[in-house]
């Protein structure tokens, strides 16, 4: 089953998509698990309630608003440099370990909804990804257990400011502007999936191939990025981690290429279906944003 998270009739809630649709789970069994990380939390566990059978739609496409597939993670764990094309293009040197940096929480956008670009930044990149959903919690896991912990795959765009990322040696402020971090469109259950080695990754920036690749490609693999990862830092359900982006990106093309209001991008991984996302900018309002 493929389940995603929405908006709809000014509520959110989760649910399973349809060739149609969406069947709406969280007023169904919402009262038990209220969003789609407490839904993936209790299949880790042993413990997931009989889901309703699918056989209805209850909003059909344009009724609704897709959402990041998981709101709410606790930790967005990312993995630089993690395709052999991507790590020379951009001079660094190899690891014996990944590199790690982090996202937040109120980054996200869904699938269909826009990619912000704001004011104060013209160096906007694309980096699309396989985004891997924890499952079950776990701390210091070998690699050999460490696919146990996977509740499922999504697909993930990293939307890079390059100017902020580029401030200094940290890649932190350029990875964490408002609504850049799209993350959709849908969860897949690792038997949904199937194996993941020989599927393809690309990322079309208007109709045009910028970044392919296999996702075996990856110099480090699921397990081995998830075993490092529980070696400094428990993982928990609903924990996101992207997994890495391939060769391509468009500041080390020549000309560079960054993308601008009105683009569109599209990342696909095979079998996992197609994250869309416009670009649009953020209105320059000349006052800060300050709240009491």
């Amino acid at each position: 089953m493929a389940f995603i998270t929405f908006e709809a009739s000014s509520r959110a809630s989760y649910g399973i998509l349809r060739q149609d649709g969406v069947f709406d789970l969280g007023v169904r069994i919402g009262a038990v698990l209220p969003d789609l990380k407490s839904l993936v939390a209790a299949e880790g566990l042993g413990l997931l309630p009989s889901i309703p059978k699918a056989n209805t739609t209850d909003y059909a496409f344009g009724q609704f608003t897709y959402l990041p597939v998981i709101p709410n993670p606790g930790k967005i764990l990312c993995v630089g440099l993690n395709y052999e094309e991507h790590r020379v293009e951009t001079g660094r040197a190899a690891t014996e370990n990944p590199a790690i940096f982090t996202r937040f929480a109120d980054t996200l956008t869904g699938h269909d909804t826009p990619i912000v670009l704001p004011p104060n930044s013209a160096a906007l990149d694309y980096e699309g990804e396989l985004a891997v959903v924890i499952g079950r919690s776990g701390f210091r896991v070998k690699e050999g257990d460490a696919m146990e912990l996977v509740g499922g795959f999504a697909i993930f765009n990293d939307a890079t400011l390059r100017d902020w990322q580029r401030h200094t040696t940290q890649f932190t402020p350029g990875k964490n502007f408002p609504r850049t971090g799209a993350f959709g469109p849908s969860l897949l259950t690792l038997e949904e999936a199937g194996p993941l080695e020989n599927k393809r990754i690309e990322t079309l920036l208007n109709e045009t191939v910028m970044q392919e690749a296999e996702l075996g490609d990856m110099i480090f693999s699921i397990p081995r990025i998830i075993a490092y990862l529980t070696a400094f830092t428990r993982l928990s359900p609903g924990d996101v981690i992207a997994t890495g982006t391939p060769g391509g990106v468009g500041f080390k093309r020549e000309p560079q290429i960054f993308m601008k209001a009105g683009d569109r991008v599209e990342v696909t991984i095979e079998g996992l279906g197609t994250l869309r996302n416009t670009i649009e900018r953020e209105p320059e309002t000349g006052s800060s944003h300050v709240w009491n």
